[in-house]
């Protein structure tokens, strides 16, 4: 039962990051004008705001206009489902799992924005840093654990990417920021996990998209997507990860 209810709040928090994800880089508000057919402007009801469900009986369409809407929203939807039940199965009910739920919903938003737009928001960035400073104090100074690693984390998001997208310029300030705010909850460790993943990835998809001529080796890919995506797995799976490799 609490798995469905994870992931129906899961569903109803990306049915929110569709709009973050779509008015940010407009330069709107994400909470004024409520939700409206970006093509016929007609305000959207209630009923037709049900995450995944509401697509799936209109068809797909507009009720008022008839325009399609796209299926990278209810994706959207139904992958920030699926991310919280995973985080909530890997922490159960603890204060990891809030704070690596905030630092997912984040993610979601930083990466389709810089996927779409290869640009990265400062109201993206320094909420969740400063949300991210204020579990750190709390681990420090209510549940008086070590915060050398998170500390470290910072460090080397900051020093790793900042160092590469200073020799190559093949990165934005975007990234480094973004790694930063990662090392901040992930700790030093799993940050390693992350880079490592995330570059991985990358050259993964970069090598693909060249291959089918989609861009050329001198075109701009955004990594913001791939820092996400590997921060993501260091969630999930960075103790698992980092324990197999000590014992191989």
């Amino acid at each position: 039962m609490i798995f469905a209810f994870v992931f129906i709040f899961g569903l109803v928090i990306g049915s929110f990051l569709n709009v973050c994800i779509y008015r940010i880089p407009r330069g709107e508000s994400i909470a004024y004008p409520p939700s409206h057919c970006t093509d016929c402007d007609a305000d959207i009801k209630a009923y037709d705001l049900i995450p995944v469900i509401s697509y799936i009986f209109l068809g797909g369409k507009c009720r008022h206009c008839g325009s399609k809407i796209s299926i990278k929203y209810p994706l959207t939807e139904l992958f920030t489902g699926i991310v919280f039940v995973l985080i909530y199965n890997q922490y159960g009910m603890s204060m990891d799992t809030l704070k690596f739920l905030i630092l997912a919903v984040f993610l979601i938003v930083i990466g389709f924005i810089d996927f779409y737009t290869t640009d990265v928001y400062a109201v993206t960035i320094y909420p969740c840093l400063a949300i991210g400073i204020v579990f750190t104090l709390i681990d420090k100074f209510y549940l008086h654990n070590d915060i050398n690693s998170y500390l470290i984390g910072l460090i080397v998001g900051l020093g790793v990417i900042g160092l590469i997208a200073l020799i190559t310029g093949a990165m934005g300030g975007g990234d480094v920021e973004i790694a930063a705010l990662c090392g901040i909850y992930l700790g030093w460790s799993n940050m390693l996990v992350m880079i490592f993943f995330a570059f991985i990835i990358g050259a993964i998809i970069s090598v693909i998209l060249i291959a089918l001529k989609k861009k050329s080796r001198k075109d701009h890919i955004a990594f913001g997507p791939f820092l996400a995506i590997g921060a993501m797995i260091a969630i999930l799976f960075g103790n698992q990860i980092i324990k197999f490799y000590l014992n191989v």
